[in-house]
């Protein structure tokens, strides 16, 4: 048979398990590293600049018109989108699965349809398509020491020198930069323009003609007349590089003859090309550039090869530039990765010394201690070839399967034992007879194991993600492990075991020859007790009925989560001022901040950026990135980011002139808003944005006294003030005034006008126009805007036009294709969020007609899937169920194997609560992982004990006998479990919150399973007995049972 081949070969079975390593190893060092693997949806965003238009205009002009061509394309899920001050952003989600290449390049030809009908400046800024990520994983932020060089000076320098450069690391995904570069600046003087008679479009165009690049050929140009001797090229004073040069544009002639140049008309000077967003390193300007890793980047890599190239880059720095990364994610990831590591290890030495503890001997000790790194390496295999990553939910896995690999090699070795113990057998001679009664057993109990994690594998969307993780994990480590019970587990017993004398233990001096002694006398009190209880089973299945009322009773109990809510080292604090605050009061309220959070002991480095924020951009927003000390500095709970964040309301709430929260980073950043729902109203009658806003602050009334529905909110901004120019048509056309040009001049003035380009230290930057900013201060000012009508007079805006205060949205959204507001909120305690999102649904039907909805995001993968996890657990049980009935030929054997799955449940339930942890991913990964732990406990008795019923002997005296010969197997398995999972349950530091959800439900549900399951599973089996008797099967008397 297939197992002697191996005992006959052992160098075979050797070359196997050193090809499994060799080729673990090698994946091990190709495979990414992340904290979580990549869950969110594949989406592509197009990112749209239109300087000085507002959001509407933005919106109508240009985000509508790529909405629309977007529509059909292949594998789209849903598509969103944001119009702000200048600026739009247009999201596309796909379907999971989608090549996001070929979807990018689908869309960008979609979008070239529609290319020619945007507006001018739109197309010249151009459209950029990106791959969005929700999480930064490190900033690299350039600073002045010396003070020396000022916020523009180190954004320019950055944005010519390291943005590039950073961009070109391999498995950067994308490099923005918090700040700005230079631009040439002209600042227009509307008096000095009305004095003589100049427009600003008579600006533009003089500098557009003046700063120009020619391509003006060559002297001598083939074909040349005969006798050309010299050719050379020609060249033309082209672009401009200094504010001096461009001050001396001529831009109109007098009928003097003397010369208006830009100097006479407007301040040009060196400026920034953008004053809307500024970024701030501990108080003082800086330049910060924000990195994210590619979806198939490794964060650890790419955040050390980040700062490498930044350590080359700077021997080049001018003097007054330094460099420094104060907030840098990969340090959790790479912690976390560690401390999993180092718990994976520990579970491993807790396992092999269970081992020596119960096997007595180092040489059957040494067998598993060398077979679980080999399944655990031939693992990283598998993982590699199927595309995963090494994360913390895959070490997660193999921590759990260190239990249940060992599992396998404890059997195969206690069962060689026990057979040259009894009956004198040689190691070679003991192996093949034990893998003779074992194989079988062996291979069906991994199938039944693999059964039980294979539905996992079929969960749907992000959260189908995690679990995959796990069941892939855990099937493929479950595979190797029965290869290696059957290659080089039996290999190795044949030729290392040493003879044991029949009637002998192992070992029976010392230590461990005491503690057999021991433990035979336990076994056999064990065996005492079982036979009174057996004797009353009616009595004991009340207990067993109490034992399932409390357990679904307590879990009811636990509050629902998604996933711990971790400590990863740094928080962000959101900043929003009263619409309409400029932004020197938002820096104000930034700068307070800072201070405090600079006067914190747990705080190491705070990064601001004024002008953006995850509502919005606009001069009253502001984001806070707040980077805390090492987590060995900050070892008690005071110090941890809860505490600091908890201290930190309480001083942001006591700030009158902002609305200010610090939050903590969500488990998994790519899913966005975790654990709330995301709701999308939306105006399907075209009735208008105040009246979509009426509809909003009606479900956020009703929403409000709803008993299923906590902390309802709208995502974004409010309206703020904005001033109407109302042109008066009649009066301008009566005064001449051409309405192109009107347009043309409020541009170039009020917003901020691209004119062309210019070279500056080998770098193209931008040419800006736009007027002083005392014009733009206040209405009065604007009305005196000076415009030049058709018969060359110069008028003032005043004469034919009018402002008027109005509140309009500062920031307008749209969900797939229709204006849209973004509602998010949660479940009520003690609610499901799928009763939240009925409860919404319930409320938007109140609503006037012409009034939509859609869900979004993790709401949407919820709506489309269902609510899985019950019907995955069913389907979880009736699997094993199958397979048991298969393996054992009997439909009634499985029943009594599965009635101990609530007794785990029961054990998993208590101590998640004595904890205080919640039902979140990890606890539902224990719950599913305890049914086949639980039933593999069950197992070993009901096996053997069904054997011996039909071999003839009576079903009490057959559950006795198998009771008193597996109660050693199950303890010794059992503990080797929970000992490898205890690390977890008591683990500390960097992403301890999610170790200690997972260990504790799985080592809580080993251990209920393991105490009760011994004394009530044999009660179980007397009970499916008596009513659905086996039938006796003649064996040979020499034959052995099994054992396993």
């Amino acid at each position: 048979m297939f197992a002697k081949f191996f005992i006959d070969r052992p160098v075979f079975a050797w070359v196997i398990a050193i090809a499994i390593v060799m080729a673990g190893v090698l994946s091990l060092r190709k495979m990414p590293v992340s904290q979580y693997p990549q869950v969110a949806q594949p989406s592509i965003a197009f990112n749209i600049t239109y300087p000085g238009a507002s959001a509407e205009v933005v919106e109508q002009t240009v985000t509508a018109l790529i909405e629309q061509e977007m529509n059909g394309i292949e594998h789209l899920l849903y598509m969103e989108s944001s119009s702000e001050l200048g600026v739009g952003t247009l999201t596309l989600t796909f379907e999971a699965g989608t090549n996001v290449d070929i979807a990018s390049v689908e869309a960008q030809n979609r979008y070239k349809r529609v290319e020619a009908r945007l507006p001018d400046d739109v197309r010249r800024l151009g459209v950029p398509v990106t791959k969005p990520q929700r999480n930064y994983l490190l900033f690299v932020v350039l600073t002045s020491p010396d003070q020396s060089k000022d916020a523009v000076a180190l954004g320019s320098y950055a944005a010519a020198n390291v943005l590039d450069q950073i961009r070109r690391v391999r498995g950067v995904g994308e490099a923005t930069l918090f700040g700005t570069e230079y631009s040439m600046r002209i600042w227009l003087n509307p008096a000095k323009l009305q004095a003589y008679g100049i427009a600003p479009s008579d600006v533009a165009t003089a500098v557009r003609a003046q700063n120009v690049q020619l391509a003006t050929g060559e002297m001598g140009q083939n074909p040349a007349p005969a006798g050309q001797q010299l050719n050379a090229v020609v060249v033309v004073r082209s672009r401009l590089n200094r504010p001096e040069e461009f001050g001396e544009i001529l831009v109109k002639t007098q009928p003097d003859g003397s010369a208006v140049r830009l100097k006479d008309v407007a301040r040009v000077e060196l400026g920034a090309q953008s004053y809307d967003i500024l970024a701030r390193t501990d108080g003082a300007p800086s330049a910060a550039i924000a990195v994210r890793v590619a979806p198939d980047g490794n964060a650890l890599e790419v955040a050390q090869a980040v700062k490498q190239r930044m350590q080359e880059l700077s021997r080049y720095f001018p003097q007054g530039v330094g460099w420094d990364v104060p907030y840098d994610t990969s340090k959790f990831v790479e912690i976390s990765i560690t401390e999993v590591v180092h718990t994976l290890f520990e579970a491993m030495v807790l396992v092999f010394l269970v081992m020596w503890l119960f096997l007595g001997n180092l040489r059957a000790t040494l067998i598993p201690a060398v077979v679980v790194p080999v399944a655990l390496l031939g693992t990283f295999t598998g993982l590699f070839l199927l595309g995963y990553s090494i994360n913390v939910l895959t070490l997660f896995a193999m921590v759990l399967a260190i239990g249940i690999v060992v599992d396998d090699a404890i059997v195969v070795v206690e069962n060689v034992e026990r057979i040259m113990s009894d009956e004198g057998l040689s190691p070679r001679d003991a192996t093949r007879k034990a893998m003779d009664q074992i194989i079988a057993a062996i291979i069906g109990i991994t199938l039944v194991l693999c059964a039980v994690f294979v539905p996992m594998a079929f969960f749907g969307g992000s959260v189908g993600v995690i679990y995959r993780q796990f069941s892939v994990t855990l099937v493929l480590t479950m595979l190797l492990s029965a290869l290696m019970a059957i290659t080089l587990t039996p290999a190795m017993c044949a030729t290392l075991l040493q003879p044991i004398e029949k009637g002998h233990a192992p070992t029976e001096t010392g230590l461990l020859g005491w503690f057999n002694r021991y433990f035979t006398r336990i076994s056999g009190r064990y065996a005492e007790r079982v036979e009174t209880i057996i004797k009353r089973p009616m009595r004991w299945l009340a207990v067993f009925l109490a034992i399932c009322i409390a357990t679904g009773w307590l879990f009811t109990r636990l509050p629902g989560s998604f996933l711990p809510d971790e400590d990863q080292g740094y928080f962000i604090s959101m900043v929003q001022l009263p619409p309409g605050a400029s932004n020197e009061r938002t820096r104000e309220v930034v700068s307070n901040a800072e201070q405090y959070f600079l006067k914190q002991p747990e705080v190491d480095h705070v990064i601001g950026v004024l002008g953006f924020s995850f509502f919005g951009r606009g001069q009253n927003a502001a984001l806070v990135f707040v980077k805390l000390k090492d987590w060995d500095v900050r070892k008690t709970a005071d110090h941890s980011a809860q505490a600091v964040i908890q201290r930190a309301n309480m001083y942001l709430f006591s700030v009158k002139q902002a609305f200010a929260l610090a939050v903590n980073v969500p488990p998994i950043p790519e899913l966005g808003a975790v654990g709330g729902f995301d709701f999308r109203l939306q105006d399907r009658a075209g009735q208008g944005r105040e009246r979509l806003m009426d509809a909003r602050n009606m479900m956020l009334g009703m929403a409000a006294t709803h008993p299923a529905l906590a902390g309802v909110r709208p995502e974004g901004q409010e309206p703020s003030p904005q001033i109407l120019l109302d042109v008066d048509r009649a009066k301008a056309r009566a005064l001449s005034v051409d309405l192109a040009s009107l347009n043309d001049t409020l541009q170039s003035t009020l917003g901020v006008s691209y004119v062309n380009d210019f070279v500056r230290d080998g770098r193209i930057l931008r040419v800006q126009m736009q007027a002083e900013g005392d014009l733009r201060s206040n209405p009065e000012t604007i009305l005196r805007l000076p415009v030049r009508s058709t018969r060359g007079e110069m008028v003032t805006l005043g004469e034919f036009a009018k402002t008027t205060w109005m509140v309009g949205l500062p920031r307008v959204d749209r969900y797939n294709g229709l204006p849209s507001i973004k509602l998010s909120g949660a479940a009520a305690p003690g609610k499901s969020s799928g009763e939240a999102m009925a409860a919404m649904e319930e409320l938007a039907a109140k609503l006037p007609p012409g009034f939509g909805y859609e869900w979004s995001s993790t709401s949407l993968e919820e709506r489309l899937s269902g609510n899985q996890a019950p019907a995955l657990f069913a389907v979880s049980v009736v699997v094993v169920f199958l397979a048991l009935a298969a393996l054992y030929e009997s439909w009634s054997i499985p029943f009594a194997v599965m009635l101990v799955v609530p007794l785990g449940l029961l054990g998993a339930v208590l101590a998640v609560l004595l904890r205080g942890l919640p039902n979140d991913v990890f606890f539902k990964v224990g719950m599913i992982a305890i049914i086949g732990l639980a039933s593999k406990n069950a197992i070993l008795i009901i096996e053997f004990a069904r054997e011996l019923n039909d071999r003839g002997r009576s079903v009490m005296d057959a559950t006795l006998e198998a009771c008193r010969l597996r109660f050693r197997p199950i303890l010794m398995t059992s503990i080797a479990f929970i000992l490898g999972v205890m690390p977890l349950a008591i683990s500390s530091g960097a992403g301890a919150k999610s170790r200690q959800a997972i260990g504790t439900g799985v080592a809580g549900g080993m251990l209920g399973a393991t105490v009760l399951a011994v004394f009530l599973v044999p009660v179980f089996f007397v009970v499916v007995r008596r009513y659905f008797p086996g039938k006796p099967k003649p064996q040979d008397a020499e034959q052995g049972v099994r054992h396993d």
